[in-house]
Formats: structure tokens, C-alpha cells, sequence
């Protein structure tokens, strides 16, 4: 990690969480019970379940085992204020990153073999700190009830399966806009927008091959093309009906969102400082605008 880049001591989610993410979570926030009856019954079984899964079939990395990596996640994880999780390496043709985390458990993140073939180190940490995002704002919790939704709409009855389709629906949008705020923290913990939408670019059309030959300026030319469809009706419909079933917003639309959000008052303040004061609450020179 470059010594430039600002460590932001005292960074809180809600500093940061996109106003999506923050709608979503206060929803379903709502449904009592959910958090603990999660965390109870599903924390110690899934903590231990992955545990062992990730060190019998993965490669854990640490100061001693692949420390150049090891250090891009202290490094992040430092810029964001939050505790290093542990980092696993798996062997997986399906370039991918994920996190497994409730509150009081450990939390880990894996990375798979291919996304880092395709990467560069900046790009690697953004990844990383894409992650961290999902533990910065306690995502845990709803991305394992997200799981077990997704999972249970294919296995149960007609009735069943039917409520079942309507909580995922609900919580795959949940999901998608958790990510944006997870980009998000990959922009603070990279403090380069091009690094993070270059991850972007590469999730959507790279391989080792062609990565090094990808070129982001056009890659933001065709993101601004698809809101150009969102000119009638009809391209608003069908951009609705392609995302629905998705866990992850559409990569032109996550680095549109990037390169907005880099060019923002918030952004701006939450690096040099001014979004931060003694209450623990975020505010800028010209007020800050609570999501």
C-alpha cells in the first residue's frame, strides 16, 4: 500500500454505505428476530463448516504463506479501519471472491485462483477490500439468510416454493445493493477509481489474455450507453427483467456508480478528513448528508 493513501481512523459504514444498501438493511431490519435467530442457529454450524472447508481445500495466506498478498489485505484493512480477517487461496477455474462472517464469529475471505491470474496487485487488494466491505457493514447475517432463500426456493413444494421465489426476489435485491457500498470501500481502501473499475471491466470480458489488452475509457463509454436504454419504458423493462435473478448489479452499472461516487462532495470529505468529527457522526464543510 502506498504511504499517499489516507487511512481513515473512526470510518463508520454509514459513511460510506450507498443509499440502496442502507434502505434495504433498515427493511428488513424490521422483521424481528431475523439477526439473532440467524446468527444463533446458523453462526457456530457455519463458522465451523467453512472452517474446516477452507483448511483442508484451500491455502491460507498469512506473513509467512504468500506474504505479498497477505500484506495488500492488512493494508486495506488498515486504510478502513476494520480487523483483518483471515485470507484463503482456492483453487477454482470461476474468477470469484467471498466472505463468510457473523458478528462474534471469524470471519475469513477466499479468493480463487483465477481472479488472481487476471489481476494486478492494485486490483487484487480492491477485491479484498470489496470484501471488507461486506464485514465493514455486518452483511453477514442477510447474506447468509440470502443463501439459504436461494437454496430453498428450488427445494421445497409448489406453496412453499412460492413464498420462497418471493423472500429471494426481495433478498437478491437486498443483495445487489449491499454490493455497491461494497465497491464503494474497494474505491477507499484503493483511493483509485480506475483500479476499481478496471476489476470491474475484467469480471465482465477478461482472462489472463485479454486483460492486459482491455481499455477502461471505452469500457465507461458502453456503461454510459446502457443508461441510455433507460430512455422508454420498454429498455427499462428489460434491463429490470435482466437483473432480477442476479446476485450482483451488472458491471457497467456498478462502475458507473464508481466513477460517480469518485467525483463526489462525500467521497472528497471522507479522504481529507472533514467527514469526521468528535460525536462519531459524519458531516462535511457543507453539511453531510445522512443516507
Amino acid at each position: 500500500m502506498s504511504d499517499a493513501k489516507t487511512l481513515l481512523i473512526g470510518l463508520k459504514s454509514d459513511f460510506f454505505r450507498h443509499p440502496l444498501d442502507l434502505q434495504a438493511t433498515q427493511a428488513l431490519k424490521q422483521l424481528p428476530g431475523l439477526d439473532l435467530l440467524v446468527r444463533n442457529l446458523l453462526g457456530a454450524l457455519g463458522e465451523k463448516f467453512f472452517y474446516l472447508e477452507n483448511i483442508a481445500s484451500s491455502v491460507r495466506v498469512s506473513d509467512r504463506q504468500l506474504p505479498d498478498l497477505y500484506q495488500l489485505m492488512v493494508d486495506a484493512a488498515r486504510v478502513l479501519d476494520l480487523e483483518p480477517p483471515q485470507l484463503y487461496v482456492r483453487q477454482n477455474p470461476v474468477p470469484n471472491a467471498y466472505t463468510f462472517a457473523m458478528r462474534g464469529r471469524q470471519p475469513f475471505v477466499v479468493l480463487h485462483t483465477s481472479l488472481l491470474d487476471m489481476l494486478e496487485p492494485e486490483e487484487i487488494q480492491a477485491v479484498i477490500a470489496h470484501e471488507l466491505g461486506h464485514l465493514k457493514c455486518e452483511h453477514g447475517v442477510y447474506l447468509t439468510l440470502a443463501n439459504l432463500i436461494t437454496l430453498a426456493a428450488g427445494q421445497i413444494p409448489t406453496w412453499g416454493g412460492l413464498i420462497a421465489q418471493s423472500l429471494q426476489s426481495q433478498m437478491l435485491e437486498w443483495v445487489r445493493c449491499a454490493e455497491f457500498s461494497c465497491d464503494r470501500a474497494a474505491l477507499l481502501a484503493t483511493q483509485n477509481p480506475r483500479v476499481v473499475m478496471s476489476v470491474l471491466m475484467k469480471l465482465a470480458g477478461g482472462s489472463p489474455k485479454l486483460a492486459p489488452l482491455l481499455n477502461l475509457d471505452a469500457f465507461l463509454e458502453q456503461a454510459r450507453a446502457y443508461d441510455d436504454i433507460s430512455n422508454d419504458r420498454l429498455g427499462e423493462m428489460l434491463k429490470q427483467a435482466q437483473t432480477e435473478q442476479l446476485t450482483h448489479p451488472v458491471p457497467v452499472l456498478r462502475a458507473r456508480e464508481i466513477d460517480r461516487w469518485s467525483n463526489s462532495q462525500d467521497y472528497q470529505s471522507l479522504l481529507n478528513g472533514s467527514a469526521f468529527c468528535y460525536s462519531g457522526k459524519a458531516e462535511t464543510k457543507g453539511g453531510w448528508r445522512n443516507w
